[in-house]
């Protein structure tokens, strides 16, 4: 006895799924641009000419990457590429004492709760940020200076209790 399997294909849908729907929006609210949006970061007063064609500031990103290698999240190689000087030494040497690492129960991560720069010279930002880890704040300063490459590079780096 011979027995064949066999299964009707289905045809693929031509069409493209319905798109989800944003819950959270109000019914009658417009829907978000790329315009819009960049209009309302450029109304900033503390906007850099990054984040004002709609790419996120430099001092963000740095910060988020600093936070995450010295809160133990990242390995400190990941900022190797990131980094210029002595900078990366002492990156290292933050990272092996952990500063920003959570002591109390698990769960709890630090978040940069606020950042300030000041415009050093042509190509270059000292940035502070306020780190919070529960109900303990912590302070982190870092260096940024432009290359010929223009891309930003981490040139030094501190941490501190606010």
């Amino acid at each position: 006895m011979n027995k064949v399997m066999s299964r009707t294909v289905q045809p693929r849908p031509r069409h493209r799924p319905p798109t989800r729907r944003d819950t959270r929006r109000p019914g009658g609210a417009p829907p978000r641009t790329a315009a819009r949006t960049t209009a309302v970061r450029a109304q900033s007063p503390r906007t850099t000419p990054q984040a004002a064609a709609g790419q996120p500031r430099p001092t963000d990103l740095f910060a988020d990457r600093l936070l995450a290698v010295l809160s133990g999240q990242r390995p400190v190689h990941w900022m190797l590429r990131h980094t210029a000087g002595r900078a990366y030494d002492d990156l290292a040497r933050l990272a092996e004492r952990g500063p920003l690492r959570t002591r109390g129960p698990r769960g709890i991560r630090p978040v940069v709760q606020d950042i300030g720069y000041y415009v050093a010279g042509e190509g270059a930002l000292e940035v502070f940020a306020r780190v919070a880890t529960g109900d303990r704040l912590r302070a982190m300063a870092f260096r940024l200076e432009r290359g010929e490459d223009l891309r930003w590079r981490c040139t030094a780096v501190e941490t501190g209790p606010v």
